[in-house]
């Protein structure tokens, strides 16, 4: 299988979404599209995973815009897509939702709560990584998958093949460190959660959260 990943920003990489498609043996393919504005074809991606990002999809960019066309051609084709953060956004946007600004601002590491069973196995309650201002509106047809004590709108399931979150599970220990320190005063502004860069990255990664992001990607591509 060829996974086509859209990275938005160097210290937002695949973390354990990586790890689980070496042990897959899958091809395995980072695009830039902000830095050399190029997107694979739909014809030459298997599955498509959509990175965090300091942008919006409301920016009038063409890139965004662009990828946009990417995500809908690989909806009609039924395709696993998967989206974090910034890629949740992108993915209700294409399905004709909304990017609203959120509540609250949540930046560091928070629970959530599994609304959904439809991808067996989950804990109830999970720690994730939160580094977001903005919430993607449900889409019509899509379960709510994932809220937060701030944040009803976390992820969401669409068909069976589709998960968009608004939070991360992929970050391994160095991919915190990596995020925390090179926006280390994104934390300072406002943020409900109340935590800093240093306290961030001095919580650990909780190990359960990539055995998630296993069951979640195996659900998507049916490797179940």
């Amino acid at each position: 299988m060829r996974i086509n990943v859209l990275q938005h920003t160097p210290n937002e990489g695949p973390g354990s979404i990586k790890t689980w498609a070496d042990e897959h043996g899958d091809e395995f393919y980072v695009y830039h599209p902000e830095t050399f504005g190029k997107l694979p074809t739909s014809d030459e991606t298997d599955m498509l995973v959509i990175l965090g990002g300091p942008m919006s999809p409301n920016d009038d960019l063409d890139w965004i815009k662009k990828e946009r066309v990417l995500i809908q051609e690989l909806l009609d084709q039924n395709k696993p897509i998967i989206g974090a953060c910034f890629g949740g956004q992108q993915i209700a946007k294409t399905l004709g939702y909304n990017i609203l600004d959120a509540p609250h601002k949540e930046v560091g590491w928070a629970p959530v709560y599994l609304k959904d069973k439809t991808i067996s196995s989950i804990p109830e309650k999970l720690i994730a990584l939160h580094w977001h201002e903005q919430m993607f509106e449900i889409p019509d047809g899509a379960k709510l998958l994932f809220s937060s004590d701030l944040v009803k709108n976390q992820g969401f399931l669409y068909k069976d093949n589709v998960v968009g979150l608004q939070f991360h599970f992929e970050p391994e220990e160095d991919n915190v460190r990596e995020i925390a320190v090179n926006d280390s005063e994104y934390p300072l502004e406002a943020n409900d959660l109340h935590q800093t860069g240093e306290e961030i990255i001095a919580y650990g990664v909780p190990k359960e959260n990539k055995e998630v992001m296993f069951k979640i990607l195996n659900y998507i591509t049916k490797r179940r």
